[in-house]
């Protein structure tokens, strides 16, 4: 890709590292999306990358955390980088990426602590010292002088494969990690030559340097993702961290630093490190500068920018020299392309909602929340390019994220597209969600959708409850029934009518009362988002789920914010109860639970009873459609699941053809809702 270098645009800049000219400011920081296969970066790592590249970003960074022994075995999908069939997928890896212009990198490390010992070759756990990592929970050994001196080989051994498969550098991780295991007295007791003074301490990591220099030779670009400051008063200080930075860049052995501050040893922590959503922008940009200052070396970060304003200025105001994006990268690899043909204003935006991240924290693989083409770049492109030759009349009903991306999608394959919707806005529940303030950014997958949609001519009819009748009258080729669901309370035995649904708390049509009772059946964000509005304006709030944790949807970088407004406001919780029924006792209710463990039945008195059990589909309209439709609704699921070719009857063969996406069919979430649409519509 030619990139506009006379541009005055500081993100468009060329770069020089050593013997490395980067195109641009734009790099994707080391990630791990669990996309390995028996550890290798086979062809989706090799995809997912790519697809970075042609996007036009300078660097991209892959192997999240690649491991350089078998007693540090993968915790989510990592490389493994010792062994020597590594060698084959990073050259075919490093060759796609530089034919589109790019250059790549790996992240090494060995995890130490920060794994489990129940895996892989059950080897035992090392670290500095036997200090237990609450996340990961493994209690480690203490290592010995044998276990230092094969580690050592094994980073020089894992440089060295990587310097045969032709990447451009690599990058030694240090947060969290064994390398700065020993730099922080909260993880280093010892008092051997490896600890106590900050020398000692840093030992390790030089020597680790050192061994990898020897085998890769001075001119190999050798860099470290660092923790300047654990931001910890157990932790490794801001003026250690410092000294660390300034120490390592005056020995002449690495290349770059890319820096980070905090912790990574509990969920809270991490919830810092990364930040999402609800945080503000770049919280540690003046840090990485303040790093940049005082070791004089290249400095590249990434917490939370987001948005090309903030990276513009991140390199313009000369805190960084490559600017990472890295979650705004999972949801739009196109961004430099974009920024320098003048489409900045189509960018796709990350609403930092954390899905991508917190699904590998769960053993998933790396998904974004509203870019269903990430990770799937076989099946689905990350832009509609190819137009129909024959454009036909789409008629969507339901203007949520599963019509919205329909809308979008059809539209710039060039059909005729009208979209129905009961409401006078367009989101659906995701406007719901938008009523915890905390929260609001998510909207940007609706306004960006409606932007795009519009722009290639969708048409929108709001406040339009639409009948068959009114569908048919549009003589359409594919309806879309996108209406999405309705709160289930329909579980109850009794009181259906009593309780009041997240949905009512959320957008305001029930105002809370003194005291609530939240019931969470569901475990993911819907009952966490109305708790957290419910305690926010005061009520004294009970959470009462069925499961043995609470949320267990949510992931681990998104439940502290919740857990950190319930400690404060006093939010109770109680498990392993399940809700059977409502009651009126004169202004009270009282909800009868069902013990999960045999302990009969218990019951609680609340002013109010909030209730999160999914959602039932808005179907009737559907079936009312279903009898003229050329297909019955039908949809062959080998087909759809292929995502190569039309998986329902092709319009002009007897009628229109019916499809129903989103919670219209089964209640499920936004992902889920924007891969229904896309698959269904990209080749329609």
């Amino acid at each position: 890709m030619n990139m506009a270098v006379s541009s005055k645009d500081p993100l468009l800049q060329p770069y020089h590292l050593k013997h490395l000219v980067f195109r641009n400011r734009f790099m994707s920081t080391a990630h791990e999306p669990f996309y390995t296969v028996n550890g290798m970066p086979t062809e989706r790592y090799r995809r997912y990358h790519a697809e970075k590249a042609k996007g036009g970003i300078a660097l991209t960074m892959i192997g999240g955390s690649s491991v350089v022994a078998s007693d540090s075995p993968e915790a989510f999908g990592n490389i493994l980088l010792y062994k020597d069939e590594v060698v084959r997928w990073l050259k075919e890896l490093t060759d796609e990426v530089h034919e589109h212009g790019a250059h790549v990198m790996i992240q090494v490390t060995h995890l130490g602590r920060r794994t489990g010992w129940n895996k892989a070759d059950w080897l035992p756990v090392i670290a500095p010292s036997a200090v237990r990592e609450p996340a990961h929970r493994a209690f480690p050994k203490a290592m010995e002088d044998w276990d230092i001196t094969r580690v050592i080989k094994a980073y020089a051994d894992a440089a060295e494969r990587v310097k045969a498969g032709g990447m451009d550098g690599i990058e030694l991780e240090m947060y969290g990690h064994l390398i700065d295991q020993f730099w922080s007295p909260a993880t280093n007791t010892r008092d051997d030559d490896y600890g106590g003074v900050l020398e000692n301490r840093m030992r390790f990591g030089m020597e680790v340097l050192a061994a990898i220099r020897e085998r890769v030779g001075s001119d190999f670009i050798v860099g470290t993702r660092m923790v300047c400051d654990e931001d910890w008063d157990r932790g490794l200080s801001k003026a250690e961290g410092l000294e660390i930075a300034r120490r390592l860049a005056g020995s002449g052995q690495i290349d770059f630093i890319n820096v980070i501050k905090g912790h990574i040893d509990t969920d809270e922590a991490l919830s810092h490190v990364i930040p999402g959503m609800g945080y503000r922008s770049a919280p540690h940009l003046d840090f990485a500068g303040e790093v940049r200052h005082t070791a004089k070396v290249p400095v590249f970060h990434a917490a939370r920018i987001q948005d090309v304003a903030t990276a513009r200025h991140a390199v313009e105001s000369g805190k960084l020299d490559l600017v990472g994006m890295t979650r705004a990268h999972i949801a739009d690899p196109h961004i430099a392309r974009k920024v320098a043909t003048g489409r900045e204003h189509q960018i796709r935006p990350c609403v930092g909602m954390g899905y991508c991240i917190d699904r590998i924290y769960y053993g998933g693989d790396a998904l974004c929340v509203h870019n269903a083409a990430t990770g799937r770049e076989d099946m689905i492109p990350h832009e509609i390019t190819t137009r129909t030759d024959t454009p036909r009349k789409v008629v969507i009903v339901g203007a949520g994220p599963a019509g919205l991306e329909a809308a979008r999608v059809a539209a710039a394959r060039g059909h005729k597209v009208v979209v129905f919707e009961a409401a006078s806005e367009p989101g659906g529940q995701v406007r719901v969600t938008a009523g915890l303030k905390r929260r609001r950014e998510i909207m940007g997958l609706v306004d960006w959708r409606m932007a795009e949609a519009t722009r290639d001519g969708a048409e929108f009819r709001f406040d339009t409850w639409a009948e068959a009748s009114d569908v048919l009258a549009e003589k359409p080729d594919l309806v879309v029934i996108a209406t999405g669901g309705i709160p289930n309370t329909a579980f109850l035995d009794e009181g259906e009518d009593l309780v009041t649904s997240t949905w009512d708390v959320l957008t305001g049509s029930v105002p809370p009362a003194a005291q609530v009772l939240v019931y969470d059946d569901n475990g993911n964000h819907p009952g966490m988002t109305a708790a957290e509005f419910l305690a926010e304006t005061g009520a004294k709030v009970e959470i009462v789920t069925p499961e043995r944790t609470l949320a267990p949807e949510v992931g681990g970088t998104n439940y502290p914010a919740y857990f950190r407004v319930f400690s404060a406001k006093g939010v109770t919780t109680t498990l392993n109860l399940r809700l059977r029924g409502v009651r009126r006792d004169g202004n009270r209710l009282v909800a009868r639970f069902e013990q999960e463990y045999g302990g009969g039945m218990v019951e609680r008195e609340a002013d109010q009873v909030v209730v999160e059990h999914g959602t039932l589909p808005m179907d009737e309209l559907y079936f009312a459609l279903k009898p003229g439709s050329a297909n019955g609704g039908a949809v062959d699921y080998e087909v759809l699941a292929r995502g190569r070719e039309l998986p329902f009857a092709r319009a002009g063969e007897g009628g229109y053809a019916l499809v129903r996406i989103g919670d219209a069919v089964a209640s499920r979430n936004i992902h889920a809702a924007i891969y229904d649409a896309i698959r269904f519509l990209m080749h329609f």
